[in-house]
C-alpha cells in the first residue's frame, strides 16, 4: 500500500476513530529531462548567494519571511513546530451540510480516508449515517504546515476526504454570471435535445489527455527515426449569426453519429521514460 500522507484522529461528537489519509489523485503526463544543448548532459538546479558569490549547499539554508524590502525573519522548522494547533494529529468534525449546497469550486486535493483497526465500526457508522442522509462532513485539518477545511464525503462504502479553498482564496471575475439576453422557447427546446443527443453514462476511463498521447508518440517516432507528422489544425471559428438554425443543423449532425471516445493509449519506451534530475512537464 501507498505511503499515507497524514495520520490522527477524527472525531466526531465524543466518538473518536484513528484513520490515516492517502493521496487520491495526482497529475500524470510526460517530463523531460532539461539538457545542456551542446553536449546532451543533464543540468543540475543550484542555489547561489550573490553576497557571498558562491553556490550554498542545502544544509546552509533557512526559511525568512519578508517584512520590509530585503529584510527578513528566520523561521526555523522547530519553531513552526511548537505553533501546531491540535488539528496536526486530530481532525474535528465541525458541522455537517447538504452535498448539494456545496460548490465544487471549492475542491482542491482528494484523498482516500481509510480506519485503523480500532476505527473500523465507528468509520463504518459515520460512513453509512452520511450515507443515508445525504449529509457531508465539514471538519479542520493541519497538514504540510497548513490547516484546511476539510469536506468528507462516502463513496464506495468508504469515505473520502477533500481539502478545500477558504472563501478568500476563490476568486471572483467581475462580470461572471448570466448574460442580459432574451431566450426563446423553441431555442432552449432545441438545445435540450442537443444535450440529449449527446447524453452518456460517467465513464471516466474513457477520456484521456490527447497531447500527452501525441508527444508519446512523438517521442517514439525520433527514437525510430521516422517523420513526424503534424497534426490537422483546428477550423477557424466565427461567431454564430443565426441561432437556431446553427443549433438545428448540430442536432441533425449529431443524431446517430454519436461516437465513444477513444480510450486507446500508447506508452514511451523505457530509454525515453528514464531520469529523476532537473525536469520540464510539457
Amino acid at each position: 500500500m501507498a505511503s499515507s500522507v497524514w495520520s490522527g484522529y477524527l472525531t466526531f461528537g465524543l466518538i473518536s476513530m484513528p484513520v490515516r489519509l492517502f493521496s487520491g489523485a495526482r497529475s500524470s503526463g510526460i517530463s523531460f529531462n532539461m539538457l545542456h544543448r551542446d553536449d546532451l548532459q543533464r543540468v543540475k538546479q543550484q542555489y547561489y548567494c550573490p553576497a557571498d558569490n558562491r553556490v550554498v549547499e542545502r544544509s546552509e539554508i533557512v526559511k525568512g519571511y519578508e517584512y520590509r524590502k530585503d529584510e527578513y525573519v528566520v523561521v526555523e522548522p522547530d519553531e513552526i513546530k511548537k505553533i501546531e494547533p491540535q488539528t496536526a494529529k486530530t481532525m474535528e468534525i465541525l458541522e455537517f451540510v447538504k452535498q448539494s449546497e456545496v460548490d465544487p469550486v471549492y475542491f482542491e486535493s482528494s484523498y482516500y480516508m481509510l480506519p485503523e483497526e480500532a476505527g473500523r465500526r465507528p468509520y463504518a457508522l459515520l460512513t453509512k449515517a452520511l450515507e443515508e442522509s445525504e449529509y457531508v462532513a465539514i471538519a479542520k485539518l493541519t497538514m504540510h504546515n497548513r490547516e484546511y477545511t476539510v469536506f468528507l464525503r462516502p463513496h464506495e462504502g468508504g469515505m473520502m476526504l477533500h481539502t478545500m479553498y477558504y472563501a478568500d482564496e476563490v476568486r471572483k471575475v467581475d462580470g461572471f454570471g448570466a448574460p442580459e439576453v432574451e431566450l426563446k422557447d423553441a431555442e432552449v427546446k432545441v438545445a435540450h435535445q442537443l444535450i440529449e443527443a449527446l447524453a452518456a453514462d460517467w465513464e471516466p476511463d474513457k477520456y484521456h489527455d490527447t497531447f500527452q498521447d501525441n508527444v508519446k508518440k512523438l517521442i517514439e517516432t525520433k527514437l525510430e527515426g521516422g517523420k513526424i507528422a503534424e497534426v490537422e489544425p483546428a477550423k477557424k471559428l466565427a461567431p454564430v449569426v443565426d441561432l437556431m438554425s446553427a443549433l438545428k443543423q448540430s442536432l441533425a449532425e449529431m443524431e446517430g453519429k454519436k461516437k465513444p471516445v477513444s480510450t486507446a493509449k500508447s506508452t514511451p519506451s523505457a530509454a525515453a521514460a528514464g531520469g529523476k534530475s532537473r525536469r520540464s512537464r510539457v
